[in-house]
């Protein structure tokens, strides 16, 4: 009697294990159900660029613009450079009379729609001498080499960046995103041709399909 009940037991046993190895079996082996994901077709916008944020610092932008200034200046006798801290400070030395007087120029930076930057004056000093504002800025004019992009307007007492026609080799298309001293977030908004990257038949195939 012992011997077939566990004779009994351990066939029932034997077929709970081969009945579980099956089923692994059958999972494990089986096909993959197919999952349809529906791929939207990339499409190009029809003026052929990408746009990209890029995000730099106080210290970097400092940097690029003196380095930038040291060129214009590298011909003549004036000397001028950039602070950008809480305001842009702008540094320099300007002659009146037989000699030159020190400046400084306080601005702050605002962000237009277009994406350029205009620097409005806030406070300006030429060492101990008491001239109206309206005409160190025809000083700062006069004295302060700027590429065609960069408008140095007395009337209004501003310096006016224009950010979106800056010349670049690259062609890249450059607009002011965010100029935030307060929090230190300055960002640059570039627009990349593909043209410039040689895909240009690329997007416009993507275009056509």
């Amino acid at each position: 009697m012992n011997k077939n009940v566990w004779k009994k037991r351990f066939y029932i046993l034997a077929g709970v294990n081969i009945g579980v190895l099956l089923l692994l079996t059958l999972y494990f082996y089986s096909p993959v159900p197919k999952v349809d994901i529906e791929k939207e077709r990339t499409a190009y916008k029809l003026e052929d660029s990408s746009e990209f944020i890029v995000r730099s610092t106080k210290h970097h932008v400092n940097n690029l613009v003196n380095a930038y200034l040291d060129k214009l200046l590298a011909n003549t006798d004036h000397q001028f450079y950039i602070n950008i801290d809480e305001e842009v400070q702008l540094f320099g030395e300007i002659p009146i009379f037989s000699s030159t007087v020190p400046l400084v120029v306080n601005f702050e930076p605002v962000v237009q729609e277009n994406g350029d930057l205009s620097l409005k004056q806030k406070s300006i000093s030429v060492g101990d001498l008491k001239l109206p504002n309206k005409k160190i800025m025809q000083y700062i004019e006069q004295y302060l080499p700027t590429p065609e992009w960069v408008v140095i307007n007395p009337r209004e007492e501003e310096i006016y960046v224009k950010v979106t026609e800056m010349d670049i080799k690259s062609n890249f298309h450059v607009a002011v995103h965010a100029f935030d001293l307060e929090t230190n977030n300055i960002a640059f908004k570039f627009d990349v041709p593909y043209k410039t990257l040689g895909i240009d038949s690329l997007a416009k195939k993507g275009l056509n399909n």
